[in-house]
């Protein structure tokens, strides 16, 4: 027996105009809308990724790049517009296509980009993330104060809207002080790279109005021990400086094969050493590069990543034969401090989404980031991320000063991989802990946060991982232990600000007391240097509820990894607004 619509028990329990749908026939189209869309939180999108974060604008005064203030708000506010953040998802959804052989046979070795990832490069070449911190080097005169800090505010902002372009434009920046072991190779190759033209073309780079770099260290066998590598250079000639020589060999990963020119390492006569190759010869032929395939990686998928053979390709020599490691470590530190900024930059974007998602979402008849718990969780996400932001800028701030105040520069060797260490071991979980807060809508692609989730490993392994950036510490300190004073010198200046951090200051000397066991307990101890580290940059420049709630909960306790555990008296209303997008 069928119920009538008048009397059928659910009619009363629904909304009005639900109720009238149900009683009309159902030849009215009305009576096929199931639902409307309500209670979810409009894009986060045509915003000012600059002028609505506090903390980043903070920052940047802070640590001596206030100049940059007009041109960080010009490109926040380009790159936060919904057409740029979308070319983030397109970038990430058409992925790099590797053309091995053109129709007729011919080898190619071509790698082939979607338009979102060449407008994503014109974007940050425009900006000058590729490298504006050496433009002084065109003129003769000295950096600017801050390009260093500046540069990075740009590359935190970006990252956010897509990460994976960014592994050319830092190697870019990365290979300038490298080059500069060479003086033939640097006159030649710098102009080109501080080009703020973009150009993906597939030419010798002498005819292109700018280039990008890459790098190949690690092979199949060797992985972060580089001494163990079997790639073999043979000087054309005599060999030496500047000379070139045929490189044959292998590298497991070889990023972003598209770049103009790259540099790898290989075993010379007189052992390993630092070569530039690029993907043209000087007679205009193209370089003998074989792309063997591209990676398929958990994440940073708009990167294209492979693995090569080297047949004879010709390389030119930058410094000494032997030296090759000391030479491309020097772009790898510059690397490591993108990493550890980048890797900032992607939790902030991570909290920026959770912040604004709970700022709209109701449920239980409130909003989500009203409900004690979830505001928690919040809370302690953005005091983590502002903690990893201050980290991270206080070390750049070190390369712009480095080169004239010798603690900058000790601060810079010790504190780089301990930055690049504990920024990049925190993020991921940050991200799962982000994408929780968004529930289902945080786990599905047309959003970002998945994209973020998957990019987050890669800073931690790449340019070494998390035992590397532990062991260079200790070899540095090692090499010049009077560098620790240095860097203690600045904790101390925290001292007596907080209870929480004179404990950890003091149990961080006490750790440097056993020196037989230090490796074994490097991890423990760069961990305790970071969040000292960080600490002391708080309490010297936060708001006190920001340094307080980090002090007590980051070094006052056993805090472990679950966020969302703030205790009572931690200001979170405060600590929300501060991370709120403004």
């Amino acid at each position: 027996m069928e119920l009538s619509p008048v009397s059928d028990p659910v009619i009363g329990f629904l909304p009005p105009e639900m109720e009238e749908i149900m009683t009309e026939p159902m030849t009215d189209p009305r009576a096929f809308a199931t639902h409307e869309v309500f209670n979810q939180p409009p894009a986060l999108e045509d915003y000012n990724l600059f002028t609505s974060d506090v903390v980043l604008a903070e920052m940047v005064e802070r640590e001596g790049a206030g100049d940059a203030r007009a041109s960080l708000t010009a490109f926040g506010a380009k790159i936060g517009t919904a057409e740029v953040i979308d070319l983030g998802r397109q970038a990430n959804a058409y992925l790099p296509v590797m053309k091995s052989f053109d129709r007729f046979g011919h080898r190619l070795d071509k790698v082939e980009f979607h338009p979102s990832y060449h407008a994503l490069m014109a974007l940050s070449v425009g900006q000058g993330l590729q490298g504006s911190p050496w433009d002084h080097l065109l003129t003769g005169g000295a950096a600017k104060p801050g390009a260093v800090v500046a540069r990075l505010a740009g590359t935190y902002m970006m990252t956010q809207i897509e990460a994976g372009h960014g592994c050319p434009i830092t190697m870019t920046n990365a290979a300038v002080p490298a080059l500069m072991f060479q003086d033939s190779l640097a006159r030649e190759w710098i102009p080109r790279i501080l080009s703020r033209t973009y150009d993906p073309r597939f030419i010798p780079a002498k005819e292109k109005t700018g280039v990008t770099f890459g790098m190949g260290m690690t092979e199949k066998q060797g992985g972060t021990d580089v001494r163990a590598n079997t790639t073999v250079a043979k000087p054309v000639g005599k060999g030496g400086s500047g000379a070139e020589y045929h490189i044959t060999g292998h590298k497991w990963f070889f990023s972003a094969p598209m770049c103009d020119a790259f540099l790898v390492l290989a075993q010379a006569p007189g052992g390993i050493s630092c070569f530039l190759m690029p993907r043209f010869t000087p007679d205009g032929a193209e370089n003998a590069i074989r792309i063997q395939r591209l990676k398929d990686k958990v994440g940073n998928k708009s990167n294209a990543s492979s693995e090569v053979e080297f047949q004879a390709a010709s390389g030119w020599l930058i410094g000494e034969e032997g030296r090759g490691v000391r030479n491309i470590i020097e772009m790898a530190t510059y690397t490591r401090l993108d990493c550890a900024v980048a890797t900032a930059g992607m939790m902030r974007g991570a909290v920026a989404q959770a912040v604004h998602h709970c700022s709209y979402r109701t449920v239980f008849q409130k909003k989500l980031i009203d409900q004690p718990l979830m505001a928690n969780v919040l809370a302690d996400l953005a005091l983590e991320t502002e903690a990893a932001t201050a980290l991270s800028f206080r070390v750049a701030r070190s390369f712009d000063r480095a080169a004239e105040d010798e603690k900058e520069a000790a601060f810079r060797r010790i504190m780089t991989p301990v930055a690049k260490y504990w920024v990049c071991k925190r993020a991921p979980n940050l991200a799962y802990e982000a994408m929780e807060c968004l529930g289902g809508n945080g786990y599905v692609e047309e959003g970002i946060m998945g994209r973020i989730y998957r990019e987050m490993p890669v800073n931690a392994i790449w340019e070494g991982s998390g035992n590397v950036m532990c062991l260079d510490v200790l070899r540095a300190l090692g090499r010049e232990p009077e560098a620790l004073d240095v860097v203690v010198a600045e904790f101390e200046t925290a001292r007596g600000r907080h209870r929480a951090y004179d404990a950890a200051l003091n149990a961080l000397k006490d750790a440097f007391a056993d020196l037989g066991s230090l490796e074994a307990r490097s991890r423990q101890i760069v961990e305790a240097m970071a969040k000292v580290a960080a600490g002391s940059i708080l309490l010297k420049s936060a708001p006190e509820f920001v340094s307080d709630a980090y002090c007590t909960t980051r070094l006052g306790r056993d805090w472990g990894d679950l966020y969302g555990t703030l205790p009572a008296g931690v200001d979170q209303r405060a600590i929300l607004e501060r991370a709120r997008i403004q």
